[in-house]
Protein backbone atom coordinates (compact mmCIF):
# COMPACT_ATOMS: atom_id res chain seq x y z
CA UNK A 1 0.00 0.00 0.00
CA UNK A 2 1.56 3.29 -0.86
CA UNK A 3 -0.46 6.42 0.72
CA UNK A 4 0.83 10.08 -0.30
CA UNK A 5 0.54 13.25 0.28
CA UNK A 6 0.88 15.98 -2.05
CA UNK A 7 1.26 19.50 -1.87
CA UNK A 8 0.44 22.34 -5.14
CA UNK A 9 1.18 25.94 -4.74
CA UNK A 10 2.40 27.03 -7.85
CA UNK A 11 0.25 30.29 -8.70
CA UNK A 12 -2.79 31.46 -6.02
CA UNK A 13 -3.98 28.05 -4.84
CA UNK A 14 -2.54 26.14 -2.25
CA UNK A 15 -3.53 22.60 -2.12
CA UNK A 16 -3.43 19.48 -0.53
CA UNK A 17 -4.31 15.98 -1.29
CA UNK A 18 -4.24 12.17 -0.10
CA UNK A 19 -3.74 9.26 -2.68
CA UNK A 20 -3.69 6.06 -1.73
CA UNK A 21 -2.75 3.46 -4.00
CA UNK A 22 -3.96 5.45 -7.23
CA UNK A 23 -6.99 6.49 -5.70
CA UNK A 24 -7.72 9.48 -4.21
CA UNK A 25 -8.88 10.06 -0.77
CA UNK A 26 -8.87 13.97 0.01
CA UNK A 27 -8.08 17.26 -2.04
CA UNK A 28 -8.45 20.65 -0.33
CA UNK A 29 -7.94 23.88 -2.12
CA UNK A 30 -7.85 27.36 -0.70
CA UNK A 31 -7.95 30.32 -2.81
CA UNK A 32 -6.75 33.58 -2.71
CA UNK A 33 -9.36 36.44 -2.87
CA UNK A 34 -6.83 39.58 -2.46
CA UNK A 35 -5.91 39.40 -5.96
CA UNK A 36 -9.41 40.05 -7.24
CA UNK A 37 -9.03 44.20 -6.54
CA UNK A 38 -5.63 43.88 -8.58
CA UNK A 39 -7.32 42.11 -12.02
CA UNK A 40 -4.34 39.46 -11.63
CA UNK A 41 -1.98 37.67 -9.26
CA UNK A 42 0.15 39.29 -6.95
CA UNK A 43 3.03 37.43 -7.19
CA UNK A 44 4.32 38.74 -2.96
CA UNK A 45 0.79 38.70 -1.95
CA UNK A 46 0.46 34.58 -3.50
CA UNK A 47 3.66 33.73 -1.47
CA UNK A 48 2.66 34.83 1.73
CA UNK A 49 -1.27 33.64 1.34
CA UNK A 50 0.60 30.25 0.92
CA UNK A 51 2.29 30.69 3.79
CA UNK A 52 -1.23 31.60 5.78
CA UNK A 53 -2.63 28.34 4.49
CA UNK A 54 -0.48 25.56 3.92
CA UNK A 55 -0.50 24.01 7.82
CA UNK A 56 -4.58 24.40 7.77
CA UNK A 57 -4.81 23.23 4.18
CA UNK A 58 -2.78 19.95 5.00
CA UNK A 59 -4.24 19.65 8.26
CA UNK A 60 -7.86 19.09 6.89
CA UNK A 61 -6.41 17.20 4.15
CA UNK A 62 -5.68 14.46 6.23
CA UNK A 63 -8.64 14.36 8.66
CA UNK A 64 -10.80 14.59 5.33
CA UNK A 65 -8.85 11.30 4.33
CA UNK A 66 -8.88 9.66 7.31
CA UNK A 67 -5.07 9.37 7.66
CA UNK A 68 -2.69 10.59 10.01
CA UNK A 69 1.03 11.85 8.78
CA UNK A 70 2.90 9.03 10.09
CA UNK A 71 1.15 6.44 7.79
CA UNK A 72 2.53 8.37 4.78
CA UNK A 73 4.87 6.64 2.62
CA UNK A 74 6.09 9.72 0.43
CA UNK A 75 5.54 13.39 -0.25
CA UNK A 76 4.67 14.84 -3.48
CA UNK A 77 4.71 18.36 -4.42
CA UNK A 78 4.83 20.74 -7.15
CA UNK A 79 8.43 21.68 -8.37
CA UNK A 80 8.16 23.23 -11.46
CA UNK A 81 6.91 25.82 -13.26
CA UNK A 82 5.05 28.42 -11.65
CA UNK A 83 5.53 31.79 -9.53
CA UNK A 84 9.08 30.90 -7.43
CA UNK A 85 7.91 32.61 -4.44
CA UNK A 86 4.56 30.19 -4.28
CA UNK A 87 6.90 27.49 -5.19
CA UNK A 88 9.21 27.66 -2.48
CA UNK A 89 6.56 27.75 -0.03
CA UNK A 90 5.12 24.23 -1.29
CA UNK A 91 8.96 22.98 -1.79
CA UNK A 92 10.00 23.48 1.69
CA UNK A 93 7.31 22.32 3.76
CA UNK A 94 7.22 19.32 1.33
CA UNK A 95 11.34 18.93 2.01
CA UNK A 96 10.61 19.32 5.76
CA UNK A 97 8.13 17.11 6.02
CA UNK A 98 10.17 14.60 4.13
CA UNK A 99 13.10 15.02 6.11
CA UNK A 100 10.77 14.60 9.40
CA UNK A 101 8.74 11.56 8.38
CA UNK A 102 11.94 9.79 6.72
CA UNK A 103 10.01 9.07 3.86
CA UNK A 104 10.55 9.86 0.12
CA UNK A 105 10.46 12.86 -1.37
CA UNK A 106 8.58 13.31 -4.84
CA UNK A 107 9.14 16.30 -7.38
CA UNK A 108 6.61 16.87 -10.25
CA UNK A 109 5.79 18.80 -12.97
CA UNK A 110 2.85 20.87 -12.98
CA UNK A 111 2.13 20.28 -16.76
CA UNK A 112 2.50 16.45 -16.76
CA UNK A 113 -0.03 16.73 -14.04
CA UNK A 114 -2.39 18.33 -15.51
CA UNK A 115 -2.17 15.21 -18.32
CA UNK A 116 -2.34 12.75 -15.46
CA UNK A 117 -5.55 14.03 -13.92
CA UNK A 118 -7.29 12.13 -16.63
CA UNK A 119 -6.01 8.84 -14.71
CA UNK A 120 -8.35 9.86 -11.64
CA UNK A 121 -11.44 8.17 -11.36
CA UNK A 122 -12.98 5.23 -12.76
CA UNK A 123 -12.77 5.57 -16.34
CA UNK A 124 -9.52 6.67 -17.31
CA UNK A 125 -7.82 6.42 -20.87
CA UNK A 126 -5.20 3.52 -22.32
CA UNK A 127 -2.05 4.46 -23.48
CA UNK A 128 -0.83 5.73 -25.54
CA UNK A 129 -3.12 8.96 -25.56
CA UNK A 130 -3.36 13.01 -26.75
CA UNK A 131 -3.91 15.38 -24.29
CA UNK A 132 -4.55 19.09 -25.05
CA UNK A 133 -3.77 20.72 -22.00
CA UNK A 134 -4.92 24.03 -21.66
CA UNK A 135 -4.21 26.88 -18.62
CA UNK A 136 -3.70 30.56 -17.86
CA UNK A 137 0.06 29.99 -18.97
CA UNK A 138 0.16 26.80 -21.19
CA UNK A 139 -1.02 25.37 -24.41
CA UNK A 140 0.08 21.90 -25.76
CA UNK A 141 -1.05 18.89 -27.80
CA UNK A 142 1.33 16.03 -25.63
CA UNK A 143 1.54 12.75 -26.45
CA UNK A 144 1.49 10.20 -23.60
CA UNK A 145 2.85 6.67 -24.17
CA UNK A 146 2.87 6.10 -20.46
CA UNK A 147 2.75 7.58 -16.99
CA UNK A 148 6.20 8.53 -16.80
CA UNK A 149 6.68 8.72 -20.74
CA UNK A 150 5.69 11.79 -22.43
CA UNK A 151 6.54 14.07 -25.40
CA UNK A 152 5.27 17.71 -26.23
CA UNK A 153 4.60 17.43 -29.86
CA UNK A 154 2.89 21.44 -29.93
CA UNK A 155 3.17 24.32 -27.81
CA UNK A 156 2.32 28.01 -27.97
CA UNK A 157 4.92 30.07 -29.32
CA UNK A 158 3.64 33.12 -27.67
CA UNK A 159 0.44 33.54 -25.23
CA UNK A 160 -1.65 30.59 -23.88
CA UNK A 161 -4.99 30.64 -24.66
CA UNK A 162 -6.05 30.81 -21.15
CA UNK A 163 -4.31 34.33 -21.50
CA UNK A 164 -6.23 35.30 -24.32
CA UNK A 165 -9.45 34.15 -22.34
CA UNK A 166 -8.27 36.89 -19.30
CA UNK A 167 -6.83 39.75 -22.05
CA UNK A 168 -10.29 39.90 -23.99
CA UNK A 169 -12.14 40.07 -20.14
CA UNK A 170 -10.25 42.70 -19.29
CA UNK A 171 -10.40 44.29 -22.19
CA UNK A 172 -14.01 44.05 -22.23
CA UNK A 173 -14.01 45.39 -18.37
CA UNK A 174 -14.73 42.45 -16.81
CA UNK A 175 -13.59 41.40 -13.28
CA UNK A 176 -10.67 39.25 -12.43
CA UNK A 177 -10.78 36.71 -12.83
CA UNK A 178 -12.42 36.60 -16.53
CA UNK A 179 -12.28 33.60 -18.48
CA UNK A 180 -15.28 31.99 -16.44
CA UNK A 181 -17.46 34.90 -16.88
CA UNK A 182 -16.36 35.33 -20.98
CA UNK A 183 -18.07 31.21 -21.04
CA UNK A 184 -21.33 32.47 -19.29
CA UNK A 185 -22.19 35.18 -21.43
CA UNK A 186 -20.93 33.04 -24.49
CA UNK A 187 -23.84 31.05 -23.62
CA UNK A 188 -26.29 33.94 -24.36
CA UNK A 189 -24.60 35.19 -27.50
CA UNK A 190 -23.91 34.44 -31.17
CA UNK A 191 -20.88 32.73 -32.03
CA UNK A 192 -21.32 33.54 -35.81
CA UNK A 193 -22.09 37.52 -34.94
CA UNK A 194 -18.18 38.51 -35.27
CA UNK A 195 -15.35 37.30 -37.03
CA UNK A 196 -11.54 36.70 -35.90
CA UNK A 197 -8.90 35.59 -37.55
CA UNK A 198 -7.38 32.34 -36.86
CA UNK A 199 -3.44 32.57 -36.83
CA UNK A 200 -2.16 30.25 -39.78
CA UNK A 201 1.04 28.40 -37.74
CA UNK A 202 2.60 25.57 -38.94
CA UNK A 203 2.74 22.28 -37.50
CA UNK A 204 1.39 21.70 -33.84
CA UNK A 205 2.34 24.72 -32.38
CA UNK A 206 0.03 27.61 -31.56
CA UNK A 207 -0.13 31.63 -31.27
CA UNK A 208 -2.50 33.44 -29.69
CA UNK A 209 -0.81 36.93 -29.69
CA UNK A 210 -2.50 37.73 -32.99
CA UNK A 211 -5.99 36.89 -31.97
CA UNK A 212 -5.24 38.75 -29.10
CA UNK A 213 -4.49 42.26 -30.97
CA UNK A 214 -7.67 42.08 -33.43
CA UNK A 215 -9.81 42.08 -30.36
CA UNK A 216 -7.85 45.21 -29.06
CA UNK A 217 -8.33 46.53 -32.54
CA UNK A 218 -11.87 45.38 -32.82
CA UNK A 219 -12.90 46.91 -29.71
CA UNK A 220 -11.07 50.32 -29.93
CA UNK A 221 -12.62 50.90 -33.34
CA UNK A 222 -16.30 50.12 -32.01
CA UNK A 223 -16.68 46.45 -33.90
CA UNK A 224 -15.36 48.13 -37.20
CA UNK A 225 -12.16 47.07 -37.85
CA UNK A 226 -9.76 44.22 -36.88
CA UNK A 227 -6.88 46.56 -38.19
CA UNK A 228 -4.53 49.11 -36.35
CA UNK A 229 -4.76 52.63 -37.31
CA UNK A 230 -3.47 55.72 -35.97
CA UNK A 231 -6.05 57.05 -34.86
CA UNK A 232 -9.11 54.80 -33.59
CA UNK A 233 -12.78 55.38 -35.12
CA UNK A 234 -14.48 55.25 -32.45
CA UNK A 235 -13.97 57.27 -29.06
CA UNK A 236 -13.97 55.53 -25.43
CA UNK A 237 -17.79 56.52 -24.89
CA UNK A 238 -18.62 54.95 -28.19
CA UNK A 239 -16.54 52.20 -27.40
CA UNK A 240 -18.07 51.44 -23.95
CA UNK A 241 -20.83 51.28 -25.71
CA UNK A 242 -20.89 49.32 -28.10
CA UNK A 243 -19.44 46.60 -25.40
CA UNK A 244 -22.68 46.81 -23.71
CA UNK A 245 -24.81 46.41 -26.05
CA UNK A 246 -22.53 43.50 -27.87
CA UNK A 247 -21.07 41.97 -24.42
CA UNK A 248 -22.62 38.32 -25.30
CA UNK A 249 -22.07 38.02 -28.81
CA UNK A 250 -18.67 39.62 -28.48
CA UNK A 251 -18.12 36.73 -25.70
CA UNK A 252 -19.72 34.19 -27.75
CA UNK A 253 -17.26 35.23 -30.80
CA UNK A 254 -14.05 35.34 -29.51
CA UNK A 255 -14.95 31.98 -27.46
CA UNK A 256 -15.36 30.07 -30.55
CA UNK A 257 -12.36 31.08 -32.53
CA UNK A 258 -10.40 30.45 -29.72
CA UNK A 259 -11.91 26.65 -29.31
CA UNK A 260 -11.69 26.16 -33.19
CA UNK A 261 -7.98 27.15 -32.93
CA UNK A 262 -7.07 24.63 -30.02
CA UNK A 263 -9.22 21.35 -31.58
CA UNK A 264 -7.82 21.69 -35.23
CA UNK A 265 -4.41 21.53 -33.83
CA UNK A 266 -5.55 18.54 -32.07
CA UNK A 267 -7.62 16.66 -35.11
CA UNK A 268 -4.06 17.48 -36.68
CA UNK A 269 -2.33 15.77 -34.16
CA UNK A 270 -5.04 13.23 -34.30
CA UNK A 271 -4.14 12.31 -37.77
CA UNK A 272 -0.77 12.36 -37.35
CA UNK A 273 -0.95 10.36 -34.73
CA UNK A 274 -3.32 7.73 -35.20
CA UNK A 275 -4.01 8.05 -31.74
CA UNK A 276 -7.87 7.68 -31.03
CA UNK A 277 -7.80 8.29 -26.96
CA UNK A 278 -7.85 12.19 -26.49
CA UNK A 279 -7.79 14.10 -23.63
CA UNK A 280 -8.34 17.47 -22.63
CA UNK A 281 -6.88 18.60 -18.68
CA UNK A 282 -5.72 22.31 -17.25
CA UNK A 283 -7.66 25.01 -16.07
CA UNK A 284 -9.38 26.12 -19.10
CA UNK A 285 -10.47 22.61 -19.57
CA UNK A 286 -13.22 23.75 -17.60
CA UNK A 287 -14.59 26.19 -20.19
CA UNK A 288 -18.22 25.04 -21.17
CA UNK A 289 -17.93 26.02 -24.75
CA UNK A 290 -14.65 24.35 -24.85
CA UNK A 291 -16.08 21.08 -23.40
CA UNK A 292 -18.70 21.00 -25.43
CA UNK A 293 -17.02 21.05 -28.84
CA UNK A 294 -14.32 18.70 -27.98
CA UNK A 295 -16.41 16.00 -26.79
CA UNK A 296 -18.75 16.66 -30.20
CA UNK A 297 -15.37 16.30 -32.71
CA UNK A 298 -14.53 13.08 -30.41
CA UNK A 299 -17.85 11.71 -32.14
CA UNK A 300 -17.34 13.07 -35.35
CA UNK A 301 -13.89 12.03 -35.82
CA UNK A 302 -14.64 8.26 -33.67
CA UNK A 303 -12.21 9.21 -30.88
CA UNK A 304 -12.49 8.05 -27.26
CA UNK A 305 -12.54 11.46 -25.47
CA UNK A 306 -12.06 12.37 -21.40
CA UNK A 307 -12.26 15.25 -19.78
CA UNK A 308 -11.67 15.46 -15.98
CA UNK A 309 -13.75 16.67 -13.33
CA UNK A 310 -13.68 20.11 -12.78
CA UNK A 311 -12.22 19.37 -9.39
CA UNK A 312 -8.92 18.24 -11.26
CA UNK A 313 -9.20 20.79 -13.89
CA UNK A 314 -8.11 23.86 -12.50
CA UNK A 315 -4.78 24.38 -10.29
CA UNK A 316 -5.48 21.03 -7.57
CA UNK A 317 -3.16 18.49 -5.53
CA UNK A 318 -5.02 16.19 -6.45
CA UNK A 319 -3.72 16.05 -10.29
CA UNK A 320 0.06 16.09 -8.43
CA UNK A 321 -0.62 13.34 -6.17
CA UNK A 322 -1.47 10.79 -9.05
CA UNK A 323 1.25 11.77 -10.52
CA UNK A 324 2.99 11.20 -7.33
CA UNK A 325 1.73 8.05 -7.22
CA UNK A 326 3.03 6.39 -10.54
CA UNK A 327 6.27 8.38 -9.82
CA UNK A 328 6.49 6.49 -6.58
CA UNK A 329 5.97 2.96 -8.41
CA UNK A 330 8.79 3.93 -10.50
CA UNK A 331 10.80 4.31 -7.62
CA UNK A 332 11.65 8.18 -8.97
CA UNK A 333 12.60 10.13 -5.73
CA UNK A 334 14.18 13.23 -5.28
CA UNK A 335 16.86 14.64 -3.02
CA UNK A 336 16.76 17.55 -0.32
CA UNK A 337 18.50 19.34 -2.28
CA UNK A 338 15.80 19.76 -5.29
CA UNK A 339 14.89 23.37 -5.57
CA UNK A 340 11.51 24.87 -7.65
CA UNK A 341 12.22 26.13 -10.63
CA UNK A 342 9.66 29.03 -11.92
CA UNK A 343 10.35 27.37 -15.77
CA UNK A 344 10.94 23.89 -16.34
CA UNK A 345 11.55 21.54 -19.22
CA UNK A 346 9.73 18.47 -19.59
Amino acid sequence: MAIILAIESSCDETSASVCRDGVILSNIIATQAVHQKYGGVVPELASRAHMENIVPVVDECMKAAGCSLTDLNAVAFTQAPGLIGSLLVGTQFAKSLSLALNVPLIAVHHMQAHVLANLIGEEKPTFPFLCLTVSGGHTQIVLCKSPTQMKVLGETIDDAAGEAFDKTAKLLGLPYPGGPLIDQYAKKGDAGRFHFPEPQIPGLDFSFSGLKTSILYFLKNAGTSLVYKEEFLASEEEQKKFIEENLADICASVQARIVSILLNKLKKAAVQTGVKQICLAGGVSANSGLRNAFVEMGKKYHWKTFVPSFEYCTDNAGMIAITGYYKYLANDFSSLNVSPSARAEW
